[in-house]
């Protein structure tokens, strides 16, 4: 099995993929409600109640400050609307076709994508300073987490899990699963290096055919699991 490419379900799925607009973005800071001002309907109302309160020239507190979390979908230039680092999301569901992008430009061309894919479950997603855009459609939400903070790591975890950080979601060692769930979609696992995304990072990957065995070593960076049994640590 070659180290260098994902096959079966994430190939199929996520590169070179590139989504058309799914409605307005939704920008990271607060606006205000849309909608007519204040009117003086009753007679007899007072017409000075009815003007707008002056705006303040001194700017909101948050201008130009890039955000530590995404909300929503959207696209998001790196360094001015949201930080550049390691963000994680949890919770997506298979039917909301969640799906994030790195890009290097906001041409929205496929040789502007460094890295993207598509996340069930949990997933982490490494946002680098020198990325312009960040892409996110169908998501629960991406926060920025501490790539040293320490967890409490599992020891069994759902096959259908996505995306997990080794010493933190998951605990180093070996592992197995019955293979494939009942619906035979096709089991799914990788082991990487870190959360860009990249086809480089991948230290090794598998579509097991009937149980699976792997061993994820303390180094690693990440774990995905997809479609698969669940894994216990053997």
């Amino acid at each position: 099995m070659s180290q260098t490419m994902r096959t079966g379900w994430i190939a199929r799925t996520t590169r070179n993929k590139v989504l058309a607009g799914c409605g307005a973005a939704v920008a990271l800071v607060t606006l205000s409600a849309c909608g007519g001002g204040d009117t003086a309907a009753d007679e007899g109302a007072d017409p000075a109640a009815s003007k707008p309160a002056a705006k303040s020239s001194a700017p909101a507190a948050d201008a130009g400050r890039a955000k530590s979390a995404v909300k929503g979908s959207g696209t998001f230039q790196v360094g001015s609307d949201v930080q550049p680092g390691l963000y994680r999301s949890a919770g997506n569901k298979a039917d909301a076709n969640c799906y994030w992008e790195r890009a290097k430009d906001s041409k929205a061309e496929p040789e502007s994508i460094i890295d993207n894919d598509n996340v069930v479950g949990l997933s982490y997603v490494a946002i680098a300073a020198t990325d312009k855009i960040f892409k996110t459609e169908g998501c629960k939400g991406w926060e920025l987490v501490d790539p040293q903070a320490t967890g409490t790591p599992k020891a069994e975890i759902s096959g259908k899990g996505g995306m997990l950080k080794v010493g933190v979601d998951i605990a180093p060692g070996t592992y197995k699963s019955a293979g494939s769930t009942e619906d035979g979609s096709g089991c799914y696992w990788e082991r990487t290096k870190d959360a860009t995304g990249s086809l480089d990072t991948i230290i090794a990957n598998e579509n097991p055919e009937g149980q699976a065995v792997v061993t994820i070593a303390a180094k690693d960076g990440f774990f995905k699991t997809v479609d698969c049994q669940d894994w216990k640590k053997a």
